[in-house]
Parts: C-alpha cells; sequence; structure tokens
C-alpha cells in the first residue's frame, strides 16, 4: 500500500517540467488520531439553511452561465491548436476512445497506460494538450485557474467534457489494481494532520452533520456525501463571477487548511479525487453547475 510522507514533501509532487506522470510513491507515514468531532448542529436549523441554499441555486441554474463556457470548450476541442497544429477531438483519449467525451468525465479517475499514471479529468486533458498538442504544461501552470479577468483554456474544456457526462451515472473503475491503489492512497490522505491548525480534510469533511458558516459540510466517507462534495464541478462560482474545476476546489480546500498548496495536476489531487468520485459511484452527474 502506498502512502505520503511529509506533507510538504507531498505537496510538491506535482508534474514537473518534463511532464513525467507516472511518479515514484514517497515511503510510509504515520497514521494520526482521528480529532474528536464537534457538536453537530440542530437537524431542523441545518435543514432550515440547506432548503433555502438550495432553493436559491435551483433559481440560478435556470440561466447557468457554465453553458458559455461549454460551447468555448467544445470550439477548443475541435480546433487545431499547438506547435502540433491537431485538434484534440482527433488525438485525445480520455478513457472511452480518441475523440470520445460522452461518458468520460463520469468515469474517471482512471488509469492510462499510455502515461502510466491514474488521471483525473482535468491532468489528462492537460497530458494530451502537451503530449498531442505540443503545448508547454509549464506556461499552462502558471495560471491554470480562473480569476475575475481571465479564464484559462483549460477549464472550459474540462467543462465542455464534463457536460457530455450529464445525467449519467459515476463509475470510476475502482475493480482496476492502480486505481485501487490510488484511491487508497486518497483515503490515507483525507486522514493526515499536519499545518498550523492540525486539520486534516476528516476534520470538516469525515463526519455527519458539520457546518461551517450557513453552509452544511458533506461526509466524503459515504456515499452520498461523496456526491455533494463532487456534484457540481466544475462549477460557475457566484461570488467570483469565474469557472472553477474540483482541482481548484481541491487546492483551495488546501489553502484553507493552512497547507502549502499542492502544484497544478498533481498525483496528490488525483488520489484525493479518486476517493472521493470512487464513493459517489453508482449515482448521477447533474452537470457543471453554480457554485456560491
Amino acid at each position: 500500500m502506498r502512502f505520503i510522507i511529509a506533507l510538504g514533501i507531498a505537496l510538491a509532487l506535482g508534474v514537473p517540467s518534463g511532464l513525467t506522470f507516472a511518479q515514484a510513491r514517497p515511503a510510509a507515514i504515520k497514521k494520526t488520531a482521528a480529532q474528536t468531532p464537534p457538536a453537530a448542529p440542530a437537524a431542523e436549523e441545518a435543514d432550515e439553511a440547506t432548503r433555502e441554499f438550495d432553493k436559491f441555486r435551483a433559481e440560478m441554474e435556470d440561466s447557468n452561465p457554465a453553458e458559455l463556457f461549454e460551447m468555448k470548450g467544445e470550439e477548443l476541442w475541435k480546433e487545431k491548436r499547438g506547435p502540433k497544429k491537431i485538434s484534440l477531438a482527433e488525438s485525445c483519449d480520455l478513457g472511452q476512445g480518441v475523440g470520445v467525451v460522452k461518458g468520460a468525465y463520469a468515469a474517471t479517475p482512471r488509469w492510462f497506460a499510455d502515461a502510466g499514471a491514474v488521471m483525473d479529468l482535468e491532468r489528462r486533458v492537460v497530458w494530451c494538450m502537451v503530449e498531442k498538442q505540443g503545448f508547454s504544461f509549464a506556461d499552462i501552470a502558471k495560471q491554470p485557474f480562473a480569476n475575475e479577468n481571465f479564464t484559462p483554456d483549460i477549464t472550459s474544456l474540462v467543462t465542455y467534457v464534463a457536460a457530455n457526462s450529464k445525467d449519467m451515472k459515476f463509475a470510476v473503475p475502482l475493480d482496476e489494481p492502480h486505481v485501487r491503489d490510488a484511491y487508497e492512497t486518497g483515503k490515507e490522505i483525507t486522514m493526515y494532520r499536519a499545518g498550523p491548525y492540525d486539520f486534516s480534510c476528516n476534520t470538516c469533511h469525515g463526519a455527519d452533520g458539520r457546518r461551517i458558516r450557513m453552509q452544511t459540510l458533506p461526509n466524503i466517507s459515504t456515499g452520498k456525501g461523496a456526491l455533494k462534495g463532487v456534484q457540481g464541478w466544475p462549477g460557475y462560482r457566484m461570488t467570483g463571477g469565474v469557472m472553477l474545476t474540483l482541482q481548484w476546489r481541491m487546492n483551495d480546500c488546501f489553502r484553507q487548511q493552512r497547507f502549502p498548496e499542492p502544484k497544478y495536476a498533481s498525483e496528490l489531487v488525483t488520489d484525493l479525487l479518486t476517493y472521493m468520485t470512487g464513493n459517489a459511484n453508482g449515482q448521477l452527474y447533474k452537470g457543471p453547475g453554480i457554485k456560491r
């Protein structure tokens, strides 16, 4: 079984300049004891807050700006781009066959033999952009996430591919040995406590009934909670007016824990997403959504 050593090393497990996706695993870490969970809020109070926010989200979904990014992503997918002047539609295999986007998002992370690695969808699209189209990974990684003035191509591409899994069931192939290995590593990462607050992923997301401010925190160890964690990503975030992906969400979680943020498209994030999405297997993905 693979583990992650000290977080300062683990979070540096990004894609190096040579784009070596099949990375060696570090040695084992010592597990830390589970933290004592805070008292759960009153059920009716949490339910009322959840109902109000769900109502607001439903109203916003009627005119979800994610559709604009889907359209841009489709153009980018079909366009001959990069130094090699080739399209992703004619060169990139997301696990369903070259150029096939239907169902790809819901079936990742998965093992890709040509890259020698388990990859989530965003990591795979980046790999295709570099290996098939000739883009520089270093250039992509300079600004991989959107802000109020800029949306990277990768965000639009991921949104387009994700939209083609709408109303399909999550189906991460956990019976594949490499994927199962990544799943177990992701599970281990969620339990690892460190940083100035001695937080882990499970501090917020390891039990039912937890909440921060007015927002409930899903228990990602359960199927229902894991679905809430991955549902609606990529998502249009209303507070910033930008489209963001699960790669961004994972990075931001590390930031909020006061950990060093993982390098872009890192193996560590793929492991976490394998665990989370794998726990949501068999449940419907509703497509790119709205986030507050």
